[in-house]
């Protein structure tokens, strides 16, 4: 047990449970507020994903070697190194843009968007554009925290 990788849980929450447009395409599309509890590590990921598209997950937003902090402020800018996140770098959506690019499902069914953060201590060596895949790749076999939180929009 001496090499087991220990995952402790942290408390994501929104200030929401149903995305309100500003956060949408319908709205401005920026990335709301985010509360994180019980982070013990030195940097954070964040990934918001969309398991309700038809191609799974659709990617609405990657960042990662964002320092410990207790609240993301909304409003991230969409440039690959954010200045309110100092050492941050995003990643690419699954629409091949840079930043949050908010929920916009198709017209009809609600979707349920996962909002998942993972607490880690070394600076990840990744590149801004980066994906979902390589980031979760890097984070493999990192001593990790983590924690989800889920919110709804539908048009």
């Amino acid at each position: 047990m001496a090499n087991e990788t220990r995952h402790m849980e942290l408390i994501v929450s929104l200030d929401f449970d149903y995305y309100p447009d500003r956060h949408t395409c319908k709205g401005r599309d920026i990335s709301p507020k985010v509360r994180i509890e019980g982070l013990q590590r030195r940097f954070m990921a964040l990934m918001l994903e969309d398991h309700d598209a038809p191609e799974r997950p659709f990617v609405h937003w990657v960042i990662w070697n964002v320092p410990a902090r207790a609240v993301i402020p909304e409003g991230v800018s969409k440039t690959e190194r954010p200045s309110e996140l100092d050492g941050a770098v995003q990643g690419s959506t699954t629409g091949g843009n840079i930043g949050y690019e908010g929920p916009c499902p198709p017209r009809g069914r609600t979707h349920r968007y996962d909002l998942k953060v993972y607490g880690y201590d070394e600076p990840l060596d990744l590149g801004p554009g980066a994906t979902r895949e390589e980031l979760l790749a890097l984070l493999e076999g990192q001593s990790t925290q983590y924690g989800v939180a889920a919110a709804d929009y539908g048009r």
